[in-house]
């Protein structure tokens, strides 16, 4: 059982609702709201408490996309927690811009905070139980949205190196593209941690097309509203593509708690969808599986960790 779990990102969208399913779940005692905006956290916090009627909501700051501060959140931890589900991330705004870790923002918001999040958090004796990682089915491409596999040549730990700083992609940075490509890093780093800590789970899983999320609220004006106001609520339900918020929510709330869910796996929908049944997406991409390239992608994001 997890008592007490961890959410990062989690002031709003697929974040806050998980929070406020994780509550309503029999033995959660406490749920950590990890947030970069503590006005926004608030807010949430004070909403979820009147949504569930529970006061176990706590408030820690937490930019994923700067290490500092994520090594501080660790440091003022009171007690381990159970269970971390790391659900901050998004396209971001100026994706392509470098961080003075040397990497993209957008590795660094989905990736790079959650890499030293966890080493932090091991390092420290406070996760006991289970960590998700929020990927994505454009990890393995989503070929009904023109969405292609990440194109790794060798999958070496330089090519992982060269996808997280930007520099495979020169002026053609696509942030939609490179999103599915550090999402695959990460989830490939997932099975590495798996591997390496067979008393923790280790899962990757996708909360599949979420509506109502604001992952992707940094996209130009144009995108963002097709993306948000056409797309996802009116034509991708009809093409099976998004589902509700708390659909996308309880793919988290059940990852976490269903002991059906084995470590190093990566689950999200079936090919050609983004909603329904999980499943193993090694049957979708093989390459998943390969171990050298699950320790290449962990090598190469710890390369930027000072």
């Amino acid at each position: 059982m997890n008592k007490t779990v961890m959410i990062t990102g989690a002031n709003a969208g697929i974040g806050k609702d998980t929070a406020r399913q994780l509550a309503l779940v029999k033995g959660t005692e406490k749920i950590y709201l990890a947030c970069r905006n503590r006005t926004k956290a608030q807010a949430a916090k004070k909403f979820l408490e009147e949504k569930t009627g529970r006061y176990i909501f706590e408030i820690i700051i937490m930019d994923v996309s700067k290490p500092e501060t994520v090594r501080d959140a660790v440091d003022r931890l009171a007690e381990p927690i159970d269970a971390l589900i790391m659900n901050a991330g998004g396209t971001g705004k100026d994706p392509e811009k470098k961080t003075k870790d040397g990497v993209t923002n957008i590795t660094a918001s989905n990736l790079l905070g959650h890499v030293v999040l966890v080493d932090e958090l091991l390092k420290a004796k406070k996760l006991k139980n289970v960590a998700l990682f929020a990927s994505s089915e454009a990890a393995r491409g989503i070929k009904k949205m023109g969405m292609k596999r990440p194109d790794l040549k060798t999958s070496s730990v330089e090519e992982f190196a060269s996808v997280f700083d930007g520099t495979a992609y020169g002026k053609k940075f696509d942030p939609m593209e490179v999103y599915g490509a550090v999402k695959y890093g990460g989830t490939l780093w997932m099975s590495s941690m798996a591997r390496k800590y067979p008393e923790i789970k280790f899962i990757s899983m996708s909360p599949g097309g979420t509506r109502g999320t604001e992952g992707f609220d940094d996209m130009p004006f144009l995108q963002r509203f097709m993306f948000k106001y056409i797309g996802m609520p009116i034509v991708m339900p009809l093409m099976g593509m998004s589902h509700s918020l708390e659909k996308g929510a309880k793919r988290f709330v059940e990852g976490i708690n269903n002991d059906a869910f084995k470590s190093g796996v990566f689950y999200a929908s079936k090919k050609n969808v983004l909603t329904g049944p999980l499943v193993d997406q090694s049957s979708i991409f093989q390459d998943l599986t390969n171990e050298v390239y699950q320790d290449n992608a962990s090598e190469a994001i710890h390369r930027f960790i000072k």
